[in-house]
């Protein structure tokens, strides 16, 4: 098999379209409106192509194509390809391969490793977001910036059997973002940052500690949450993440990372309509500068706190008052879903 970057200039030739989804082709993927055959379903399209890769039917499953495309570059991405061209070969890392593809796609952690893999093929950012600095890897190798995606997977997909087996060679490539993940588990494990979970409707109040934002680490009004830990001590279906922020809150209300994707095993999680929340928590608002917002800038977030610079901003109220409002709001929700 051999892989081609998806251009415009492929859609006449059948293909074998692994993660994105691209036209004449056939499916290996976890987005949204993919034609994935049933058998080989998955969370991740990593997995799915490993799925393909070890079935007895691989050969009716990709109908002989020999051409592997797709249409961007992240870690779910390069391990899907890689998989797919590697063939029998792949299935020896099979744990390795979901837990990294996992970690970039959904912001999970599974292992350290696979969240360290992650970072050296796609970077930092989280899932979805616009990764501008392009992949540390391909970066690293070829002695500059590289942000042409196609470009990219020529330099990365040779090394990632080596990325998966021998992680802390590149330690000089995921050990800043590292200690940033590092700083924000201990803070849950110390008991500093923590998570309180309802369970009717599923919510998950996250309160960050300060340090996690402190001298050296991030802001919350300029960072992203640490989803990655986040992911890995919460269970709720609705992320409400509270950070102190002098002396008021700040806030962004976020749906699973998972949940931008079509999943098997993990459930789908159901976006709602949270104009009445907005109205009334803007009601109880004391910080007139600031307005609660809907917000779908990221693939996974439903509503913020922003100030006017459209940034994060200290909120009056408390995580308690918020997360109850949260709460009433979900419970009609789900209620009129159901009669629905």
């Amino acid at each position: 098999m051999k892989f081609e970057f998806y251009r415009s200039d492929l859609d006449k030739v059948p293909k074998l379209s692994v993660d994105g989804t691209v036209p004449n082709s056939i499916h290996f993927s976890h987005w949204e409106g993919n034609e994935t055959p049933v058998e080989v379903k998955a969370d991740t399209s990593t997995e799915i192509v490993l799925n393909v890769v070890a079935s007895s039917e691989m050969k009716r499953l990709t109908q002989g194509i020999e051409l592997v495309t797709n249409n961007h570059f992240d870690t779910d991405g390069v391990l899907s390809v890689w998989s797919m061209l590697a063939g029998e070969q792949a299935l020896a890392l099979r744990d390795k391969l979901i837990a990294a593809a996992e970690a970039g796609d959904f912001c999970e952690f599974r292992s350290d490793d696979g969240v360290r893999a992650s970072i050296v093929i796609q970077g930092a950012d989280q899932a979805g977001t616009e990764n501008d600095a392009g992949s540390p890897l391909a970066s690293y190798l070829a002695g500059e910036s590289v942000t042409d995606e196609a470009r990219e997977y020529e330099l990365v997909l040779p090394e990632v059997e080596k990325v998966l087996t021998k992680t802390n060679d590149y330690e000089h490539l995921w050990r800043a973002a590292w200690i940033q993940i590092a700083r924000a588990r201990e803070s849950f494990e110390r008991g500093e940052s923590s998570i309180e979970e309802f369970d009717e409707p599923s919510l998950s109040l996250i309160t960050l500690a300060p340090n996690i934002f402190g001298a050296g680490g991030l802001n919350p009004a300029r960072h992203s949450a640490p989803f990655t830990v986040i992911s890995k001590y919460s269970r709720g279906r609705l992320f409400l993440i509270a950070t102190p922020l002098e002396s008021r809150w700040t806030y962004r209300i976020d749906y699973p990372y998972y949940s931008w994707a079509e999943t098997v095993v993990r459930p789908r999680i159901e976006r709602h309509d949270f104009t009445s929340l907005i109205s009334e928590l803007d009601r109880l608002e004391s910080n007139k500068e600031g307005h609660w917002q809907i917000d779908r800038n990221e693939m996974t977030s439903a509503v913020k706190f922003l100030g006017p610079d459209e940034r994060l901003a200290g909120s009056t109220l408390t995580p308690e008052r918020v997360a109850e409002t949260v709460r009433r709001e979900l419970s009609y929700l789900e209620r009129a879903a159901a009669v629905v």
